[in-house]
């Protein structure tokens, strides 16, 4: 593979999204990603909370067990993924959270 791939290159992805867009027009809108570094992913983020992430799991029969958890920027954001085979594309979800920390008041639980 040549180090620039032509647009056709990334069809896979594209027309994944372009079937997703068709079946599950009613979901909520995410970010799309399609990169050159990964021709063959479909990648669809979620920054405004859970609840969209859930939606399309669901729509795409992702099971539950199926969803990594990890936190970043020092434990204040949460993000869930996971992945699925979709129309010959790997569609990854991706969602981002802030990470809610129990603030003790007077050292009491």
């Amino acid at each position: 593979m040549s180090g620039t791939l032509t647009f056709d290159e990334v069809a896979v992805p594209l027309r994944a999204l372009r079937l997703l867009a068709v079946d599950f027009g009613h979901l909520p809108a995410p970010s799309v990603h399609v990169s050159t570094i990964y021709p063959e992913r479909l990648e669809l983020s979620f920054y405004d909370g859970l609840s969209g992430f859930e939606l399309w799991r669901e729509a795409l029969a992702v099971a539950p067990d199926a969803v990594t958890y990890r936190e970043q920027n020092d434990g204040r954001t949460g993000t869930l993924s996971a992945s699925v085979d979709h129309a010959g594309a790997t569609v990854l979800l991706i969602a981002y959270t802030d990470v809610v920390t129990p603030v003790l008041v007077g050292g009491a639980a």
